[in-house]
This record gives structure tokens, C-alpha cells and sequence, in this order.
């Protein structure tokens, strides 16, 4: 089976091979040439255009000499995020994630992962919005500084535009000021900067304050198998009701299907077309499995629990009904297979912790099924415990360790957060109970108002503008980075059907999703494309810059060969922003 990247893949090859036959055959027009496997389109109009626009030159050398200052900032913040990016990377490799794929490095929707083809029109937008603002400023510095231009165009690899440039006359270029130069290299990330601005403020303003979360469950997905999957409940549903009763969040699902026994539950959901009542047979679905213990040593996600000690259970009250009076209970799961052990919450004893220092061995495996003879079924039930306890506390702990009960006497240390009070056993604890995550409804839920606030909308949204611009930044590869369960790039692939428009906007429709998405990229790649060049590295704007001062600082020292000085440094300079660049992309990867 060929993938989607395979497609693409021997498109671009195809595509690149009749490029190079027209080339050698001489068909190629004038105003077409190439570098590499990227086809620069030049062009000499426009020229008169930039020379009206660049007239008021006080105007843009006032711009141009603030650009400067804002860019030398950001430049020497890269510098120093890309050092301290890589040399965490080499103290600490960790694995590769999906962040640091190649294919995850090119901002291409459909070849990038996080950049879903469903938001192309709007990413490719923002981008030839960048690109045309960045190469313009470099275009109208130029003729402020009476720099002659020697032509001007879009950079494209197929048909996709991944640059634009402006050509200055070098001989002109060389022959002006050294500011007016600086004013010109500066002058695309000044442009994309006050871009990424401008997107924002609209962003965080009207648009999104006309957008509110929609009532009901919202969906994110099904887990494979599970009693939502088998009933046709994934992703973009919103749950509404469960037996009649409304279910205004995602919280009123949880809390709603806990007091409802029942194995066969009707769900009415809202697919965004309209809504259909189903019926969900509940199971109790095996979601995770952490650590060692005999239930994780014998069940895999996937499995289904069927019986405790005898009795059948399929809902997660049930299951907590059967093992809340017996600390060793009997498991049956789908297919008849029996294993038993105890139940409680599954840790890890830290060798240098109070659990160890009580006598306890430190790395062991243990479930914890007491605390001061209070039932512990799971980590919940462990948090809820220890919540009553304080620091220098003796509690009585009931654990079983490779099969073998033991009851110790521990002395409570601080919890290693200082925000948290309550005592500290010195224990890692797993998620779930015995090791084991279970759900017997299977969705996984969609924080649409968590997301909202991010964006600065909704009862959530607050902070201030920057930190909202934070925020955004890491949204595409939320799940990867941020620690949130999805990644967000846009309401597209059904998440609209998670929020409504109101006020103005609504007459819009969906197009108003479209709008969010459209400012939401083109400040997330003006801000990306102006940081990127601020590296001071060649090509790059930040090269450029570096080379500038470089010049006029060697320039004032008792040098000779003033030349080989300033290519010296930048040349320094280059090489360890592309070292750190890569560590900080591929570290993982290059480290294994």
C-alpha cells in the first residue's frame, strides 16, 4: 500500500526530472531558473511600484532604524535559545518524538503531520503573506537607501512557494552606507513582526470573543474497540444527552454515566448535521498498562475485564463495587483467562524517599492497598488519602510487594513540590489501579473550552497578550510539547462542531472558522519566519545583520587583515547556530 508521502514523494521526483529535461534542452523561459530542486520565478515589475511606496523616506528610515533595534534583540535571544536548547539536548538526549522526524520539518500540509491538509489554504495564506511583507521590506529599505534592485520573485518548490527574494544591485548595494544596509536586512523581519501583531490583537480581539463553546460532550475520538467505537460514536461527535438526561460539559458526561448502572445505555449525539440516539453496550476496556504487577504482568491494553471474583462487571462503578471490601480479588477477562492479585495503587519505591528509609526496598514494585486501615482501590484513592496527612505524620502503609504482603510504619516526609502541603510517602504512583487504566465508555473527551482560553476567548480567557502568543505557538504540537491531549491547528476536521458563533460574526457561518484559522497561521508563521531569520547565520537575515556588525567593530581595532577577521567570526558563528540548530531538531535522534 502506498502511503500519501510515497505519492507526494514521486510526484516531486517526476516533477523535478521534467524540470532538468527542459533545462538541458534549453526550454526553460528567461525568467526561470533553478537552484537545486527549487525554481526561482524573477521578474523586473513592480519596481516603479516599491519606488512610490519607499518615498516618504523619513517615514521608513524612522521604521527601519526601530526594526534594528527590535531585530538585534531577537538575534542575540535566538542565539542564546539555540545554545541552551542543544546543551539540554546533550545532557539530556531523552527519545525522539514525532517533533523530530525530517518529514515533520517542512511546512508542507499532508507531509507534516501537524499541518493537516484540511487548513492548506489558510497555512499557505499566512505563508505568502510572510513571504511577500518580508522580501516587500527588504524591497523598499533597498530603494530608501537608493539601492538599485536587480529584479525580484517567488522561490517555489513545485508549485508550492517557500520564499520570495529581492535581488539588490550588489555593486549598488556595497557602495551605500552601512546603515542604509542594515536598515535593508532588517527591514523583512521588522514587517513580519508587525504582521504577527496585527493577527493577533484581531485574533484575540473581535474574532475570537465571537466564539463560544457549544453545549455538550465533545469528542476527540473513540479508543479502537471500544463500547463508543462498536456504537459509531468518534471524532467531531458531541455527546448531548445520555437516557434523556442533558449533558451540558464534559465533566456532566463523566459524572452522568457514574450514576447510571445500567449496562446499555441511549446517547444522543450531534455529528454537525443533526442528532441520532445510539445505543452503548458498556465493557470495561483495558486502556493502559504501567508498571509491574501481576493484573500488568497478565492483561494487555485492549483486553476486556469481565468478572471480579466470580461476578460480572461492565460498567467502572461496578468494578469499584466488586473490589472495594477484598485487597486480593479474582480477574476474568474476555476469553475466560483468570489472573489474580491485588488491588490498589501501583507505585515505585524511591530508593532515597520515607517509604525506603522505613525499610521498604527502594525500586520495588508494590501496590498499595491501606493507608491507617483507609481502603486504597487506586492512585485516585491514594491521592484522596494522603490529602489528609501532613509532613512528619507516622501512617501505617498496607502494600503488596512481588505477591507478599508487608504493613510498615512510615514517617511522612515534604512533598518535593512546595506547593503541596500534605505528607509525602516517596513513592512514584501509576495512573489507574493495580497498573491497569480501564474506561467502559471509551471516548476520548475534548477540552474545547481549554482550547478557547488558550486563544483568549471564552469564561477562561485572560492573561496577558503575550503570554496568549506563548501559548499559541505551541498549539500545533500541543499534544507532543504542551502535554494537552490534541494537537490544535485550526477549527477544521469536525472540531467546529465543538463551538458556535455569536454576535456580527454569526452571520458568517463557518466562514468565521476559516477567518480564525486564517489569522491564527499567518501570525504563527510571520512570528516563526521572523525569528527563524533573526538567527545569525548566512543566508539568513541574521548573517547579514552579524556581518554588519562585525564590520564595524573590526574596523576599529588594530587589525590588519580586517577581512579575514569579520569572516573569522561570522564564519564561528554560522557553524554553531547550524550545529545547535540541528541538535535542537534531531538531538534525539542523532544521540540514540
Amino acid at each position: 500500500m502506498v502511503s500519501t508521502l510515497q505519492w507526494i514523494l514521486l510526484g516531486i521526483g517526476a516533477y523535478w526530472v521534467g524540470i532538468l529535461w527542459l533545462q538541458r534542452e534549453g526550454r526553460l523561459p528567461d525568467y526561470l531558473s533553478t537552484q537545486g530542486p527549487i525554481i526561482l520565478v524573477h521578474t523586473k515589475r513592480f519596481r516603479q511600484l516599491v519606488d512610490r511606496i519607499a518615498s516618504p523616506k523619513r517615514a521608513w528610515r524612522a521604521w527601519g532604524n526601530f526594526g534594528i533595534g527590535i531585530f538585534l534583540v531577537v538575534m542575540a535571544g535566538s542565539f542564546a535559545f539555540l545554545l541552551f536548547a542543544a546543551s539540554v539536548t546533550l545532557r539530556n538526549p531523552g527519545q525522539a518524538t514525532a517533533v523530530n522526524q525530517p518529514r515533520n520539518v517542512l511546512v508542507i500540509p499532508g507531509v507534516n503531520e501537524f499541518l493537516p491538509l484540511s487548513v492548506a489554504p489558510e497555512i499557505v495564506f499566512g505563508l505568502l503573506v510572510g513571504l511577500v511583507v518580508h522580501e516587500g521590506g527588504h524591497g523598499i529599505m533597498s530603494r530608501v537607501g537608493n539601492i538599485d534592485i536587480e529584479s525580484m520573485g517567488v522561490a517555489l518548490f513545485t508549485i508550492i512557494p517557500v520564499a520570495a527574494f529581492v535581488e539588490p544591485d550588489e555593486e549598488s548595494r556595497k557602495k551605500a552606507p552601512r546603515g542604509d544596509q542594515s536598515r535593508m536586512f532588517a527591514a523583512g523581519v521588522t514587517n513580519n513582526f508587525a504582521v504577527t501583531i496585527v493577527a493577533y490583537v484581531l485574533l484575540f480581539g473581535p474574532v475570537i470573543g465571537a466564539i463560544g463553546v457549544a453545549p455538550g460532550a465533545a469528542v476527540g475520538g473513540a479508543l479502537p474497540g471500544s463500547a463508543a467505537d462498536q456504537a459509531g460514536i468518534g471524532h467531531g461527535d458531541r455527546i448531548v444527552a445520555v437516557e434523556g438526561r442533558s449533558i451540558a460539559d464534559n465533566d456532566a458526561l463523566s459524572e452522568t454515566l457514574a450514576a447510571i448502572p445500567n449496562r446499555q445505555v441511549s446517547v444522543t449525539v450531534d455529528d454537525g448535521a443533526g442528532t441520532q440516539t445510539v445505543t452503548v453496550e458498556r465493557s470495561l476496556l483495558v486502556t493502559g498498562v504501567t508498571l509491574d504487577t501481576p493484573f500488568a504482568a497478565a492483561i494487555d491494553r485492549g483486553m476486556r475485564i469481565t468478572a471480579v471474583n466470580g461476578s460480572d462487571v461492565h460498567t467502572e462503578q461496578a468494578f469499584v463495587s466488586a473490589v472495594r471490601n477484598t485487597t486480593v480479588a479474582e480477574f476474568t477477562v474476555e476469553g475466560g483467562e483468570t489472573v489474580t492479585g491485588p488491588v490498589g495503587a501501583a507505585v515505585q519505591i524511591a530508593p532515597d524517599g520515607p517509604a525506603a528509609a522505613a525499610g521498604l526496598p527502594g525500586g520495588a514494585n508494590a501496590v498499595v492497598t491501606a493507608i491507617e486501615g483507609q481502603r486504597v482501590i487506586s492512585s485516585a484513592g491514594l491521592s484522596r488519602v494522603m490529602e489528609a496527612t501532613e509532613p512528619g505524620q507516622t501512617v501505617e502503609i498496607e502494600l503488596y510487594i512481588d505477591g507478599n504482603r508487608r504493613v510498615e510504619s512510615v514517617d511522612l516526609g515534604a512533598h518535593p513540590s512546595q506547593a503541596i502541603e500534605h505528607g509525602f510517602i516517596g513513592v512514584g504512583v501509576a495512573p489507574g489501579f493495580s497498573g491497569l487504566t480501564t474506561s467502559d465508555f471509551g471516548t476520548r473527551l475534548y477540552p474545547a473550552a481549554g482550547y478557547l482560553a488558550l486563544l483568549g476567548g471564552g469564561e477562561g480567557g485572560g492573561g496577558s497578550f503575550f503570554g496568549r502568543i506563548a501559548s499559541t505557538l505551541l498549539l500545533p504540537f500541543a499534544a507532543v510539547a504542551g502535554g494537552l491531549p490534541f494537537n490544535w491547528a485550526g477549527f477544521t476536521g469536525g472540531i467546529g462542531n465543538f463551538y458556535t458563533i455569536t454576535g456580527p460574526l454569526a452571520a458568517l457561518g463557518g466562514v468565521a472558522f476559516t477567518l480564525v484559522n486564517a489569522l491564527f497561521w499567518t501570525a504563527w508563521i510571520n512570528l516563526n519566519l521572523g525569528i527563524f531569520n533573526c538567527i545569525p547565520a548566512f543566508p539568513l537575515d541574521g548573517g547579514h545583520i552579524l556581518r554588519m556588525g562585525t564590520e564595524a567593530i573590526v574596523s576599529r581595532l588594530p587589525i590588519r587583515d580586517r577581512r579575514r577577521a569579520t569572516t573569522a567570526v561570522t564564519t564561528s558563528v554560522g557553524l554553531i547556530m547550524l550545529v545547535t540548530l540541528l541538535l535542537t531538531l534531531f538531538g534525539p535522534q542523532l544521540l540514540a
